[in-house]
């Protein structure tokens, strides 16, 4: 294998390790408008402190994947990145600017005794939870089907070229995954009736979600796949399966393998399937960046190469240790007492009525990703 291959199998990793890892932290935010309704506002902000607790020690940590990918995109593979950085400029802006917004609200709920400024928070959760899965999945559905690329590198296509079936399929994919991956996650790391309710959302979700996968993963093997990726086919089908057999059994571990395995073997279609290229152009094959013609030097690569092997055995350690540290359950009686702030009429009114308002009780995460309660 030679380096350029190398770091082409090596940043799939890295984005296998982002979706996975972050999936379920989208997953959560986005459920927290549902498994976080309670009965009353001091109730429901009570669930939705308990869902931001699951993510507290470790979303933080999980971004960092996406960071080490687009670093090393940028310096092992400077045309692909400035091809696709310039050409999805737009998606990925958006993209950006949700996931500013939802480290805000994260960061800053618990700031502020008062129940509008969560429901805000709250709101901004779900904003910057909902937008990056879609555009990531249209992102990279694009890069898989081609995009009009002429001879000097350059993305000669538009926004709204980026929206075709295919990739919208592919955002649609990611987003009910993610919920799915999400609503397990929740299960694992809550008891009561908390627990019975993300089972109750994985349960409801899960079908469609395998059904639509299902039909992206065909359409990917048909259109772009190789002869080889039919193995990663089947493999995804049974993964799938287990899913949504371990959900309905509700054995939240076993599914959560189950899909955090489906996402890795999507992840290998899709990469997969463009070898050799990176960026294929619709608008000639000659014109298309290949892991040869995008790459950076040797010597850039070897540098590289053995600051990966020397940093990434310590930050995989580091993050396996936070997760066995903050592996207990929670559940609502695990919170803190809230700060006696009352609810105004109206607000409480709102929270009972949307079920995504942060109420008046302290808690949420705070700064640094530490776990509250």
């Amino acid at each position: 294998m030679t380096l350029p291959e190398f770091w082409f199998c090596l940043i799939a990793f890295m984005f296998f390790a982002y979706f996975v890892l972050e999936g379920f932290d989208f997953g959560v935010g986005i459920l927290m408008g549902f498994v976080g309704r309670g009965r009353t506002g001091l109730d429901g902000d009570t669930r939705r402190r308990v869902l931001l607790n699951t993510i507290g020690p470790v979303w933080d940590g999980n971004e960092v994947w996406l960071l080490t990918a687009g670093g090393s995109l940028f310096a092992a593979f400077p045309e692909w990145y400035a091809t696709m950085f310039s050409g999805f400029y737009i998606p990925l802006f958006i993209i950006l600017v949700a996931l500013i917004l939802r480290i805000c609200a994260i960061e800053w709920r618990p700031k502020i005794d008062d129940a509008r400024w969560r429901l805000a928070a709250d709101i901004g959760i779900g904003i910057g939870s909902w937008i990056p899965p879609i555009l990531w999945g249209v992102a990279f559905a694009n890069v898989v089907r081609g995009v009009p690329i002429d001879a000097n590198k350059q993305f000669t296509g538009s926004f709204w070229s980026l929206l075709n079936p295919y990739a919208l399929l592919g955002g649609v994919t990611l987003l009910l995954v993610f919920i799915t991956h999400g609503a397990l996650f929740i299960a694992i790391k809550t008891a009561g009736e908390m627990r019975k309710d993300a089972l109750r959302y994985a349960k409801g979700i899960g079908l469609p979600a395998g059904l639509v996968a299902a039909a992206f993963l065909l359409w990917t093997q048909i259109s772009y796949g190789k002869t080889w990726t039919w193995v990663v086919i089947a493999l995804a089908v049974v993964a799938v399966a287990v899913c949504l057999v371990a959900t309905y059994l509700e054995k939240e571990g076993i599914g959560f393998a189950a899909t955090t395995a489906a996402i890795g073997l999507t992840v290998i279609l899709l990469f997969g399937s463009l070898w050799r290229n990176v960026m294929p152009s619709t608008t000639n094959p000659a014109y298309s960046l290949t892991i040869d013609n995008a790459s950076s030097s040797h010597y850039t690569l070897v540098v590289m190469t053995w600051a990966a092997v020397i940093v990434a055995p310590v930050v995989l350690i580091y993050q396996g240790w936070t997760y066995w540290v903050f592996k207990h359950r929670l559940t609502t009686q695990s919170m803190p007492p809230n700060s006696g702030l009352k609810l105004r009429p109206e607000t409480a009114s709102a929270v009972s009525a949307t079920g995504v308002s942060g109420g008046a009780a302290t808690g949420g995460t705070s700064s640094g990703g530490r776990h509250e309660g």
